[in-house]
């Protein structure tokens, strides 16, 4: 019996069983990482059920396919969230895919990234069987940790059919700044000080070539003390974001708003101190770009037009890898690092019904 839109985890066991090559699919908005030529869809979006939740334990365990934006009222409802900010919540984007995906937002700066938050989860592995790992399980029989490991592990070791995630209290309030620093290295230089420094910023962004975005939370008495601190480390002028505008600015960056639709959308792995060589070798093509999480991140709207070839080419020039979330490429890693090992893959998918990473 086909199954082609799952229901029930059972569904999503025969899928995997009765399907020679398989790809988890969800809210469809990273449409780059389905590219695998002949793997069959496996829809997640009927799973999305919330399997457990208890305020008061600050933890929630809920199927793959539930939408973030699902997932954030819930929590909202209770005064808590996910402090990583996790993008394309109002694109449709699934838990499921986010954590597949490993993306985090601007708040892991402050909060910390996806994988300090998923605690435990359920997947199907290439023989059809239902894993668990985490919480009070927290290795398999074979010795891996299961949570740490399918988090960017992009559907290539099973299909994630449930996680459990820590949540937090949210802040009642924050404020947010922007700086203009002058230009791409002096916005560099100011990074490096804001992130080292004991304000302990929720985010911290730059959009070349020198402005930088600075988001403070906590105790609404501290923070105007916490802001002029900030001015003091800068030495500059901070302009402030007010009332909606400062919402306003956070969700698209979280939504890629300022990327164009036809562009490749690529992100970038890296270091603060590789983002004046990476953005003078990005500035003659006239690439929209971010650089996010204090610089830990770079994200990429390359121009479609261009292909995925010469984006890797200039990648691999900066000794720097990539993972493309849309446009039309032949596979969603770009100038990829050395794969897992064959003893995990044997281990996680002994059919081989799940692409290579």
């Amino acid at each position: 019996m086909k199954h082609p839109n799952p229901r029930t985890i059972e569904d999503v066991q025969a899928r995997v069983r009765e399907t020679a090559a398989v790809i988890p699919c969800g809210g469809r908005t990273k449409p780059a990482l389905l590219a695998p030529d002949g793997a069959a869809c496996v829809d997640m979006t009927g799973l999305r059920d919330v399997v457990d939740y208890e305020p008061s334990e600050f933890t929630i365990t809920v199927q793959a396919g539930l939408p973030l934006a699902d997932l954030a009222r819930l929590l909202g409802s209770n005064g808590q969230y996910l402090p990583f900010d996790p993008p394309l919540v109002e694109a449709g984007a699934t838990i499921g895919g986010t954590v597949a995906a490993g993306l985090s937002g601007p708040g892991a700066l402050g909060g910390g990234g996806l994988r300090d938050f998923v605690i435990g989860v359920g997947y199907i592995d290439g023989a059809g069987r239902l894993i668990r790992g985490g919480g009070r399980v927290v290795k398999n029989a074979a010795g891996f940790d299961l949570p740490k490991l399918m988090v960017g592990s992009l559907g290539r070791l099973g299909v994630l059919v449930e996680v459990s995630l820590k949540v937090f209290p949210r802040p009642r309030h924050d404020s947010t700044v922007s700086i203009e620093c002058g230009g791409l290295a002096e916005a560099v230089e100011m990074l490096h000080r804001i992130a080292g420094s004991n304000l302990q910023a929720d985010a911290l962004d730059l959009e070349p070539p020198g402005r930088l975005f600075v988001r403070l939370s906590g105790n609404r008495e501290a923070l105007p003390r916490r802001m002029e601190r900030l001015v003091e480390i800068c030495g500059l002028p901070a302009e402030p974001m007010v009332g909606a505008a400062t919402e306003a600015y956070w969700k698209s960056v979280c939504e890629f708003a300022w990327a164009p639709p036809q562009c490749l959308l690529v992100k970038v792995p890296l270091t603060a101190g590789e983002i004046v060589r990476l953005d003078h070798a990005l500035e003659p093509v006239g690439t929209p770009r971010r650089y996010s999480i204090a610089g830990n991140v770079a994200y990429l709207a390359w121009p479609g037009e261009r292909g995925a070839e010469e984006v890797e080419q200039l990648l691999q020039a900066q000794d720097l890898c990539g993972l493309v979330l849309h446009g039309e490429a032949a596979g969603p890693q770009l100038n990829p690092r050395p794969g897992l090992g064959p003893r995990l893959k044997n281990a996680m998918d002994p059919a081989g019904r799940f692409a290579e990473l």
